[in-house]
C-alpha cells in the first residue's frame, strides 16, 4: 500500500533518514521502534504526507497503481489540547470534518457513525461526558474512535499505550487487533515498548543509524540486534507463548 523509493528524510538539509527502500503490504500490522531521537516521528511524518522527502518518492498504491491516501491517525492523547470543553461525541465527530467538510454541520449519517465507532471502541455510555474529565484509557479510545469514523484504510498510532498499566496497555491493543480486523485496516504503529511490539505487530522496522532494518517480527526481533540498537545486554523469554524482552539491569 505504501512505498518507499530511494527516500531521504530530514529538515532543511540535514538528513535524519536515509536510504529508505521498502513497501508496507495491505492488511500488515507494521511496527516502529528505535531509540529515542532516532527518527520514528520523522517516519511518521513522511507517511501521513506531513512531511515530503529531501531524496526519493513516497506513494500510496492500490494493485500497483497510485492512489490517494486513506489514513486515520490516532496521536498520543497527551499531546491532544483539553483547552476547550467538547464532549466525547464532539471530539469523535472531528474526524469527520474530512468527510463533511470542516465548515458544515454534521448530518445524521455522521451521528450514525460516530455513535457506532463508540460504541464500537467501548466508549457509548461516555458519549455525552466532557472529554477533558475521561481517564487516559479513555481518551485514547476516543482518539482511535475520532481515527476510525474518517473510514480510513491505513491506521496510523503513535505510541499508543504510553504511560498506561499492563491491563490498560492490553486492552488497547486488544481493540486495535479487533478493529483490524473488523475493518480490514493496514495498522502502522510507533511504539517504545518492546514487549508490545514483540506480541502483536507483524512486520518490524527499527531505525539505527539513520536508515532501516525490517522484516517480520519473529525473525528481526532477537537479541543480537536488539541488544546493538538499543546500546545494552537484552535476553528475550517466552512466558506462556508471550515474548518478554528484558534488560541486562532488569536480570
Amino acid at each position: 500500500m505504501i512505498k518507499f523509493s530511494n527516500v531521504q528524510l530530514g529538515y532543511g538539509r540535514k538528513p535524519v533518514l536515509t536510504a529508505l527502500n521498502f513497501e508496507i503490504q495491505k492488511g500488515d500490522f507494521f511496527g516502529i521502534v528505535g531509540p529515542n531521537g532516532a527518527g520514528k516521528t520523522t517516519l511518521l511524518k513522511a507517511i501521513l504526507g506531513l512531511l515530503k522527502p529531501i531524496k526519493g518518492e513516497i506513494t500510496f498504491l492500490k494493485n500497483g497503481r497510485r492512489r490517494k491516501k486513506s489514513t486515520g491517525y490516532v496521536p498520543q492523547h497527551a499531546s491532544v489540547d483539553e483547552i476547550f470543553p467538547i464532549t466525547t461525541l464532539e471530539m469523535v465527530l472531528m474526524g469527520r470534518y474530512a468527510k463533511m467538510g470542516i465548515f458544515k454541520r454534521p448530518k445524521n449519517r455522521d451521528y450514525k457513525i460516530a455513535n457506532k465507532m463508540l460504541k464500537n471502541v467501548g466508549m457509548k455510555n461516555l458519549s455525552k461526558r466532557n472529554y477533558r474529565e475521561l481517564s487516559g484509557g479513555q481518551k485514547q479510545r476516543t482518539l482511535i474512535a475520532r481515527a476510525m469514523v474518517g473510514e480510513p484504510n491505513i491506521l496510523i498510532l503513535d505510541e499508543p499505550v504510553e504511560g498506561m498499566d499492563i491491563q490498560g496497555e492490553i486492552a488497547i491493543m486488544e481493540l486495535i487487533k479487533t478493529l483490524q480486523t473488523e475493518y480490514a485496516l493496514t495498522v502502522i504503529l510507533v511504539c517504545h515498548d518492546l514487549n508490545i511490539v514483540a506480541n502483536y505487530v507483524k512486520t518490524l522496522s527499527i531505525i539505527h543509524k539513520n536508515t532501516l532494518k525490517l522484516g517480520p517480527v519473529d525473525s528481526i526481533l532477537n537479541e543480537e540486534t536488539m541488544s546493538k540498537v538499543y546500546g545494552t545486554q537484552v535476553k528475550i523469554v517466552n512466558i506462556d507463548g508471550q515474548k518478554a524482552i528484558i534488560s541486562k539491569l532488569n536480570e
